[in-house]
């Protein structure tokens, strides 16, 4: 399967269970695999046959945003559920979701989940 990447993107939102992190908000950093058929695409160079990731860009910021959630896993799966469906071209998504300011007393580059959900998930 061919794929998309967006890589680094990053986002100020308010996720996390301490009440600092609802209050202040944080950075959080987002890598995004999105699995899909550029077959077409790479024959048309036409837009509308492959996934606008700036579309996808503004789900990512949007879900990340909307709503604060106490847990990274939850918001890693709220991204790629809208994702999926923002898209039907998208079959898998694989999200990286870091949380670089973890609330952690120790020297580290950031804590992470990874996820991965597929069209078929959703059915």
């Amino acid at each position: 399967m061919d794929k998309i990447h967006i890589v680094g993107l990053e986002v100020f939102a308010y996720h996390g269970v301490n009440p600092e992190e609802k209050r202040d908000g944080q950075h959080f950093v987002l890598d995004v695999v999105l699995e899909c058929d550029l077959k077409k695409p790479g024959r048309t160079d036409d837009l509308n046959d492959t996934v606008n990731y700036a579309a996808i860009r503004k789900v990512i910021s949007r879900v990340m945003t909307e709503q604060s959630y106490d847990l990274i896993e939850r918001a890693a799966a709220r991204v790629a559920e809208e994702i999926l469906k923002a898209d039907e071209k998208v079959e898998r998504v694989h999200v990286l979701l870091k949380k670089p300011e973890a609330p952690i007393n120790a020297k580290f580059d950031y804590v992470a989940v990874e996820i991965l959900r597929e069209r078929k998930d959703f059915i």
